[in-house]
């Protein structure tokens, strides 16, 4: 069975595994203050060229989200996001849990448009008594989408423009970053993401990293304190140097980017393989999740030797589907599916 359903199947790449052991041994301070994630913060800020950021390492994309948006928002404030986005669908109302509502928006192809957001907001100031309904008070957005679509750099200007006009903090969910900057025909660099997000986060869990996400703080206005945030959401990992070492060792000589290269390029094998054979798609995705809309004879069929997603019901006889690759995709992998096909 070829496992195609998701991007964190597999443990971690072989080089952080062998890293883990080297240093399993060794004795090292707490909660990330040791030297490894020091390490690590630099080579993440080198990365993004901010040297001004503070890069804080959490467990997983979950606990990121809840404990970023928690700690922006005032009480009475809400979050502007996509109706497809992560926060809204996949979270199990992490947000609403902290107590902050999620303002979804209607999106395109999992893309919000900087017009939406000045809509949203010009609609709350012009309410008789705004202070009624809850203030939108930050914008989340993923980078790639929940589809697997990404934003130019022309619409996240447009996105970050709008959101400093009025005051809102612009949040990029980067589970998938590496995938979404690796992106076919992409024009967004990391260096871009430091410039027009206030905060975002790399992810490490679907990206070569057994777990993890580096988040990365560019605001001024957003640091002071952050670390308590991630102590109430129960986020501070008491062995913190397993996440230190792991993004050291993704991010010191670029094996991050090469492990988002070698999924995207896999993907696009794939996408281009049932294009040939006039299969139409949900969306068109230039990252590492390809979503072909298959008749129910193919996808039976299909589904005996790979596994993969199921997504969408398009009528009774077509289902759209989820092909997933990650950094550990095999080309052996991809090479048998395309026979099948």
């Amino acid at each position: 069975m070829y496992q195609f359903q998701c991007d964190y199947s597999e443990g971690a790449h072989p080089r952080i595994m062998q890293r883990l052991m080297e240093t399993n041994l060794e004795q090292t301070v707490g909660y990330g203050m040791d030297e490894y994630c020091e390490q690590a913060r630099e080579a993440v800020k080198k990365a993004v060229g901010c040297e001004d950021a503070d890069v804080h390492f959490l467990v997983g994309g979950t606990q990121a989200n809840a404990t970023v948006i928690s700690s922006v928002l005032r009480p009475y404030q809400g979050v502007i996001c996509a109706a497809t986005g992560h926060i809204n669908v996949h979270e199990t109302g992490a947000i609403e849990h902290s107590g902050h509502k999620v303002l979804a928006l209607p999106a395109e192809k999992g893309l919000l448009k900087a017009a939406q957001i000045r809509q949203a907001m010009e609609e709350h100031l012009a309410e008789d008594g705004p202070e009624h309904t809850v203030q939108p008070g930050m914008v989340y957005i993923s980078f790639s989408s929940e589809v697997g679509t990404v934003y130019s750099l022309e619409q996240l200007k447009e996105i970050s423009a709008v959101c400093r006009e009025y005051g809102l903090p612009l949040f990029i969910d980067g589970a998938r970053m590496g995938y979404g900057l690796a992106a076919e025909g992409g024009d967004v660099r990391l260096e871009d993401i430091a410039s027009l997000a206030d905060v975002f986060y790399l992810g490490g869990t679907k990206q070569g990293a057994l777990f993890g996400e580096a988040v990365v703080i560019v605001n001024d206005a957003l640091k002071k304190d952050f670390r308590y945030n991630i102590k109430q959401n129960g986020g501070m990992l008491a062995k913190g140097r397993l996440l230190g070492i792991q993004f050291l060792t993704l991010f010191e000589d670029g094996l991050y980017f090469e492990l988002s290269q070698h999924a995207v390029s896999l993907a696009m094998k794939i996408r281009d393989a049932f294009r040939a054979k006039g299969f139409a798609f949900l969306v068109d995705s230039p990252t590492n999740q390809q979503f072909p809309i298959l008749d129910n004879e193919t996808m039976e069929r299909l589904s005996k030797d790979f596994r993969f997603s199921v997504w969408q019901k398009m009528d009774a006889g077509h289902t759209a589907v989820r092909f997933c690759t990650s950094w550990a995709t095999r080309p052996e992998a991809v090479d048998a599916l395309i026979s099948a096909l």
